[in-house]
Order: C-alpha cells, then structure tokens, then sequence
C-alpha cells in the first residue's frame, strides 16, 4: 500500500531506512494492517506483512456489506462508511477503496472527511471504523430486568 524512505539524523550522518505499510486480507471477511521499518524493501515488507498477518480480523458483513454507518477517526484522517444495497458497488476512493476490497465489500459508500493525504493514517482510520462495526445480532440491546423480591 505504501513503501517509503525515511531517515534520521546520527552523529556520523544520516541513516536510511524504508517503511512499509500493508494491508492483508482474504476477501472473505478478514482483514488487517501491518506497518514496519527495515535496513531495506525486502526486510521492511516481510516485517509489515508479519505484523497485518498478527492484526486479522473479522469484518461483520450482511450480503456484502456493513451492517451500519459507521464513523472512525484517526490523526486528522476522519471517515464515514455506510452500507449500501447489492448492485451498488464500492463507492470509495483510494484507501478506503483498497481495504474494503480486501475485506471482501462489494457494495460500501465512503466518504474521507479529514484534510489529510496521509495514506497511513486513512488506512488506520478504515481499520478502526471496521473494527467497530457490531452484528446484527448485537445491535439489539435486550434488558433483562430482575423482578426484586
């Protein structure tokens, strides 16, 4: 998802390092992100996808989409998500467009609310929003009440 070079300040001079943000996913329901660092692409890559592998989890669909709006956000990256009927198609851009397919979304409104370009960000963002999605068997809150005696 994204791969980018970064570097910090040390006595004898600047040392390099690459970061790597991925997004792993069974197009079934899971889902996860991993971000790492490594001394190069191919370190900094396996250690990510390690990490998004650890992250899994369950996306609560109805008919290949959310069960609920549902509002996340991360940093300045702000998201809203909604379900939508069957035929609609993933309404979504970028990010947003990435996960939910890796998710297995097929039909999802989305709407990036934040003023950021921040790809890691956004993604965190759309992580955090899906893990906050409920069943539909736990949206109906019953209370039970003790009779008193």
């Amino acid at each position: 998802m994204d791969l980018s070079r970064v570097e910090r300040m040390r006595a004898g001079g600047r040392r390099l390092r690459f970061r790597a943000a991925i997004v792993v996913g069974d197009k079934m329901g899971k889902v996860g992100f991993g971000e790492a660092k490594g001394k190069d692409v191919a370190q900094a890559i396996e250690k990510a996808t390690r990490v998004a592998k650890k992250d899994l989890f369950l996306v609560p669909m109805v008919d290949e989409t959310i069960s609920h709006t549902v509002e996340a956000k991360f940093g300045a990256a702000k998201i809203l998500m909604k379900p939508q009927k069957k035929g609609r198609g993933l309404v979504a851009g970028g990010t947003i467009r990435i996960i939910c397919n890796l998710a297995g979304i097929k039909n999802i409104s989305s709407k990036m609310l934040g003023r950021t370009g921040n790809k890691i960000n956004s993604a965190k963002a759309v992580i955090q929003a899906l893990k906050k999605l409920k069943t539909q068997n736990s949206k109906v809150k019953t209370t039970v009440q003790n009779p008193k005696i």
